[in-house]
């Protein structure tokens, strides 16, 4: 079967890179076409997955909304020239091609049905089918939807994906159990993020005065940093960050991804944004399991004390580790249900819709 997949963010390399080699294993042909940007190139490379840049993503509405047509024009003219009879990703291109090709689209969502407005406006309407984590809520689209029990994090961060790499510690500069806090840091710049902010440059200098009383600081951050922060920016390859959460102490943020990837890999965390409260995946790691905690930037003080409280708590790691569990025993290998139903399209959507316990075979 001839497959195409799109990258649009350095989190869809993670979230496709499982399903990339197995499905290339089984012998299916598959063209990646990347948006152009340093680490998303960067991580391609290091998990072997050859691709084609779309180019640079768009500067402002208008620069969004042309870039967009030239990256439908590209995907379409490779569609009709390599005969796509599947497109599988998380942004525009590959519904749109869907709509004028006899390609197929399966679009992978991990947000609410109106936290997304363009993607609800411009995307969910052509595609075929709308993969997606079953905390999120849909109205419009729900006879599409295929729901599972599993978060885009699972695909890369389920135990059977991931091993972390105790060597991490050494090229971090730390030494076996020294505590040290990861802090990430976002632009917050994505179309869905208009409005929103996270940790201002003032309270970054409160949460580092308190933490270095603790542990070492370590900060991941896509944008340049504050002078002051500079010392601390992590060290670490990229590619190598999951690692570095999983052996935290604790991981602060005003980043979404990131925050769940926490929280699933067992790592207390806390975010502080605007989007807190309002999203599913993250509501139910932290409601139902308890994995993180979010506070609007507005609700500092709270977000403090509770950092606070964790820095004084003995044995939170190991609190965390059994929250983990329950999450796991819960959900499912989404790689390997992935994997299966984009073999077995569009069969694979009638057993579901038929027969939604039939992901559970998928452990």
């Amino acid at each position: 079967m001839n497959i195409f997949f799109e990258i649009n963010h350095p989190g869809q390399v993670h979230l496709l890179r499982h399903s990339y080699h197995l499905l290339k294993d089984n012998g299916h042909k598959i063209t990646v076409f990347a948006k152009n940007e340093p680490i998303i190139n960067r991580l391609l490379s290091f998990y072997n997955i050859s691709y084609k840049s779309l180019g640079n993503k768009g500067a402002g509405k208008r620069g969004k909304l042309v870039k967009q047509l030239v990256f439908d024009l590209k995907v379409w003219l490779n569609a009709i020239q390599l005969k796509y009879v599947l497109g599988v990703g998380s942004s525009m291109t590959n519904d749109h091609v869907s709509l004028f090709s006899t390609m197929k689209s399966i679009h992978l969502s991990d947000d609410d049905e109106d936290v997304v407005p363009l993607i609800k406006k411009y995307a969910y309407p052509f595609s075929d089918t709308v993969l997606a984590p079953d905390s999120l809520l849909f109205k419009r689209f729900s006879y599409k939807v295929i729901s599972y029990a599993g978060t885009h994090e699972l695909a890369y961060l389920h135990p059977n994906r991931f091993k972390p790499d105790p060597g991490v510690l050494s090229e971090a500069g730390l030494k076996t159990d020294e505590p040290y806090f990861v802090l990430r840091f976002v632009a917050l710049k994505g179309h869905h993020d208009d409005g929103h902010s996270g940790i201002s440059y003032e309270n970054k200098k409160v949460l580092i005065n308190l933490l270095k009383q603790y542990g070492r600081i370590i900060i991941s951050a896509e944008k340049k940093l504050e002078p002051e922060f500079e010392p601390y920016r992590m060290k670490v390859d990229p590619e190598k960050i999951h690692s570095l959460i999983y052996y935290a102490s604790l991981f602060i943020s005003d980043s979404q991804t990131m925050t769940s990837e926490a929280a699933t890999l067992g790592v207390p965390a806390l975010k502080c944004n605007t989007f807190a409260g309002l999203l599913s995946v993250p509501n139910e790691l932290e409601h139902k399991y308890g994995l993180c905690y979010s506070y609007h930037p507005n609700d500092f003080t709270k977000f403090y004390d509770q950092i606070l409280k964790f820095l004084k708590t003995t044995d939170l790691k190991l609190q965390w580790q059994a929250k983990r569990k329950k999450l796991l025993e819960d959900k499912i290998d989404v790689t390997a249900f992935f994997v299966w139903f984009i073999e077995n399209y569009p069969e694979s959507f009638r057993i579901m819709k038929e027969n939604p316990d039939y992901q559970y075979r998928f452990r």
